[in-house]
């Protein structure tokens, strides 16, 4: 517990420098990193996937955090091609749940907005990286939600095109913006252990197959 709410702090601290008018990077990574990192990699590390949540609204302000969090994200030449939709009326709700019926009470849709990619100046277009800086923030976002103190789960949706449409429709979305992921959120109502993920055969070491030099 402890070591959850100093991740919570963590995060709430860097964000508020960050929202603060004046503020430079120096400050922000002195909120950051005044633990030299610890509280970031133990949030990281411990975050998994939440799909049973209690019956407790979230607050607004830390969906607000959670939103700015996730425009955290990096972006391609800052095109910032996202939109985010939330989602609290439980029969919309319902409606996007399709096959996997869920009890979360907020539900986050992270759409990119395939308008925006294209510099203003037409001089450099980047029709495809919007993928990359949607996913980007997808994951912000579910690692802002566990260190709040919520649980989170990403749902897939493009490039499953019969899915997009189907959560474009029930969001009345325009053609320009497209549902890649719902992300359900709540406080959570079970506690899985997260999974270890780190597999070495997945690492190389300067080309494919490389080992690393002892």
């Amino acid at each position: 517990m402890k070591k959850l709410l100093f991740a919570m702090t963590t995060v709430l601290m860097a964000l508020a420098a960050c929202s603060t008018q004046g503020t430079d990077e120096n400050q922000v990574a002195t909120a950051a990193n005044k633990d030299n990192g610890q509280a970031a990699i133990e949030n990281i590390m411990t975050r998994t996937s939440i799909r049973q949540y209690k019956d407790q609204p979230v607050e607004q302000e830390k969906i607000d955090i959670m939103l700015k969090a996730a425009m955290a994200a990096p972006t391609a030449v800052n095109l910032q091609p996202w939109h985010f939709i939330v989602i609290t009326d439980k029969k919309t709700i319902g409606l996007l749940s399709g096959k996997q019926p869920t009890n979360a009470p907020l539900l986050i849709a992270v759409c990119g907005d395939t308008d925006k990619t294209t510099m203003p100046d037409g001089k450099m277009k980047l029709p495809d990286f919007w993928v990359q800086d949607v996913s980007a923030a997808t994951e912000n976002l579910l690692l802002a939600a566990h260190a709040l103190g919520l649980g989170a789960v990403w749902t897939g949706v493009y490039p499953a095109m019969e899915r997009v449409a189907e959560v474009a429709n029930v969001l009345n979305c325009p053609q320009n913006i497209v549902p890649v992921a719902v992300v359900r959120v709540g406080y959570p109502d079970e506690a899985p252990e997260p999974k270890n993920k780190f597999k070495e055969e997945n690492i190389s070491y300067n080309k494919f197959g490389g080992k690393l030099e002892k």
